[in-house]
């Protein structure tokens, strides 16, 4: 197929809808460094590179479809936060954005901690090295092996999810001798501003013990009472793709009210508070996400004049930021397979990929970014879906995007900000096989989650 410009699809969106966009943008091939990794370029002959390496190389190398992570901007991101926070207070990577032991080791060597919700994220923790103290153990329904395993490995602490909760912890750490330090996850009734999926603190959810109705100071009376339990402090989480901080300012207004009248009601101090991860990135070059930095600022500061209204001693702040590290790092590399331009609609462009490596535009309603990655390209853009290879009408990629007109089977294109949630929420739909995780750095690149094969597949498979 000749590269000439598609006679179809619109050049502005605003006759669709649901388009997001208005009007193409002034320069297709600039790559907004919002939604890119730091190291992501265009080289002389207009390839993108990342860490130096074009990603024409990349493909031809690794295959496609393939999650490219920049090691570099990684770590940079890991320790923005951990210096932004400092000493006082204590950053948790969390893990079921992206997890894998070439990232718990990159975690370790950073100095952050490191939030695990399942048996197998804590086993891949302990295999890559994280010392079991820089660990902690979330998840709404942790089964009394997973449970076991944790104290048996002196994981840090467990954050308890519900009354049940209280009691299995307590009574399989007493039963191992061990007295297990825990955080309370409470519900606080604010509902954060995202997808009605993603809210998780107003209270008709699966997650936490709701502060309505004093249930909360009830958790908090019985795990005092227990000698398997070490309470350490209360636990909140809002939501998640969050860019407003009011959110947070009344969520800790009422975890520090609960904080004072634990004191009232025990005598006791509580010396933490959690207050979760949530905190948004750029997907589209409409996203503005804060820096670092200014989220810490903000946090100490609610959380300092809270406290020093309430006459408590200000606790050690811990965050959780998962997506706001591993998110931007990295994008997914496709190659292109059929174009389909539909007179007056959009042009569809379908890859090699789709809903099984990023489920997020089908399950969220997500926005992503595209761009044509294997050249630059002066053709007139037109308004196009990226689509998938699954038998679904809803395999979607990117909703709505503008892409040259001479876009052709053959190119790579990239999405971006994928490297949270994508690859941990991957499935082998169709029998579609996972891609691999591909680590640039400094001109190399290696492959830290090899691509699935069939004999993966069907080693499963029994019958």
């Amino acid at each position: 197929m000749s590269r000439s410009a598609h006679p179809a699809g619109p050049r502005h969106a605003d006759v669709l809808p649901d388009g997001h966009y208005s009007a193409p943008p002034a320069d297709l091939n600039a790559l907004d460094p919002k939604v890119w990794a730091q190291t992501v370029a265009r080289d002389a002959d207009g390839v993108v590179t990342v860490g130096g390496l074009a990603v024409t190389r990349l493909a031809e190398e690794y295959g496609t479809p393939a999650y490219v992570l920049d090691e570099a901007d990684f770590r940079a991101r890991a320790r923005a936060w951990r210096t932004a926070f400092g000493s006082d207070a204590d950053v948790f990577y969390a893990g079921k954005a992206f997890l894998s032991r070439a990232v718990v080791r990159w975690l370790d060597e950073e100095g952050l901690n490191l939030d695990v919700c399942s048996g197998g994220e804590l086993a891949t923790a302990l295999s890559a090295g994280m010392p079991a103290d820089r660990i902690a153990f979330h998840g709404n329904n942790k089964s009394p092996e997973e449970i076991e395993r944790a104290v048996r490995a002196g994981v840090g602490r467990i954050v308890l999810d519900s009354f049940q909760e209280i009691v299995r912890v307590a009574h399989i750490a007493q039963s191992l001798g061990q007295r297990q330090r825990v955080q309370i996850r409470i519900t606080v009734g604010v509902e954060a501003h995202t997808h009605e999926f993603i809210a998780t603190a107003h209270e008709d959810q699966k997650f936490g013990i709701p502060l309505a109705g004093g249930q909360a100071a009830e958790a908090v009376r019985r795990a005092l009472q227990l000698d398997g339990l070490e309470l350490i402090g209360i636990h909140s989480h809002i939501g998640s793709q969050i860019f407003d901080m009011s959110g947070f300012e009344v969520a800790a207004h009422r975890v520090v009210g609960l904080l004072k009248d634990i004191r009232d009601e025990h005598g006791v101090e509580l010396p933490e508070i959690d207050l979760g991860g949530g905190l948004g990135i750029a997907y589209t070059s409409d996203d503005d996400p804060r820096e670092p930095h200014e989220i810490a600022k903000a946090l100490t500061e609610i959380v300092t004049r809270e406290c020093e209204g309430a006459r408590l001693r200000t606790p050690r702040i811990s965050v959780e930021p998962g997506r706001a590290i591993v998110g931007p790092t990295a994008f997914t590399l496709y190659e292109v397979g059929t174009v389909k331009p539909l007179d007056g609609l959009r042009t569809y462009v379908s890859v090699d990929g789709g809903m099984s490596d990023n489920i997020r535009t089908a399950l969220y309603d997500a926005e992503y970014s595209v761009a044509l990655v294997s050249r630059a390209s002066d053709a007139e853009p037109v308004l196009a879906r990226v689509v998938g290879k699954h038998c679904e009408s809803g395999d979607i990629v990117v909703k709505d995007a503008f892409l040259p007109g001479d876009l052709a089977p053959g190119d790579l294109i990239a999405v971006p900000a994928t490297g949270a949630y994508c690859r941990s929420m991957a499935s082998n739909y169709n029998h579609v096989l996972r891609p691999p995780v591909v680590a640039v750095r400094d001109g190399e690149a290696r492959v830290i989650v090899r691509r699935e094969t069939e004999e993966d597949l069907l080693r499963l498979d029994v019958g």
